[in-house]
């Protein structure tokens, strides 16, 4: 399998790069460390131009038809729920992730899909939360985006038990609307990378440890 090349790397404008999600004009993306979301102007570089306080730490979020959701997470425990953020209204909590945990976001136009990073699987959830289908993916999830009605998800191993050990991920693509998604890998990341998102040209993620943003383009 092809490792991904020609890749852009940006410094990234905050420490530790976690959420990163386009919303048709800019990339809102958030820091881990600092629990704060950001809205990232693309000019050469990444540059803030807004600052928004959350409510918990944001560990990804996607734009839908009627404002963005987000995963947050709160308490001593990083016990995981959905937002609803809009700059009229701000925050509102819509819903508790199953089990408390889940991190990646994507949006079909219609349905959120949540996907839970060791359960290696990805949910399609109405608007209360409750799960309508479940689609495992074969392996620990740092990402998904939806490209044209197929779900792209960055898929491997965190490898956090192992000592010295790299992390490992590939980015694969599925067509939701199969009734058994074939997960097909389509090249390796070489980078550890945390959430994904498409600009309508070319893919995004962060490179968190380095406090890197990344831009890349798939091989067919």
């Amino acid at each position: 399998m092809k490792e991904l090349t020609d890749l852009k790397r940006y410094s990234s404008p905050i420490v530790t790069p976690q959420a990163l999600a386009w919303d048709g004009k800019q990339l809102w993306m958030s820091s881990r460390d600092l629990g704060v979301l950001y809205r990232i102007e693309l000019n050469g570089g990444l540059k803030i131009v807004e600052e928004i306080d959350p409510p918990g730490v944001v560990w990804a979020g996607v734009a839908t038809d009627d404002g963005w959701r987000f995963t947050i997470g709160k308490g001593w425990n990083d016990d995981r729920h959905i937002y609803r953020y809009t700059t009229a209204d701000g925050f509102e909590r819509l819903f508790s992730c199953p089990e408390l945990t889940g991190s990646y976001l994507s949006f079909d136009g219609q349905h959120l899909y949540l996907s839970q990073w060791y359960n290696e699987r990805i949910l399609k959830m109405d608007g209360k939360g409750n799960i309508e289908r479940d689609i495992n993916v074969g392996a620990e999830i740092c990402g998904h985006t939806f490209v044209d009605g197929l779900i792209y998800v960055l898929r491997g191993q965190e490898n956090k038990d192992i000592p010295n050990k790299a992390e490992e991920w590939r980015i694969a693509r599925l067509d939701p609307r199969q009734e058994s998604p074939d997960v097909e890998d389509l090249a390796t990341i070489p980078f550890a990378s945390r959430s994904l998102t498409f600009d309508g040209q070319r893919f995004w993620s962060n490179h968190r440890a380095a406090n890197q943003t990344v831009a890349f383009e798939v091989p067919n």
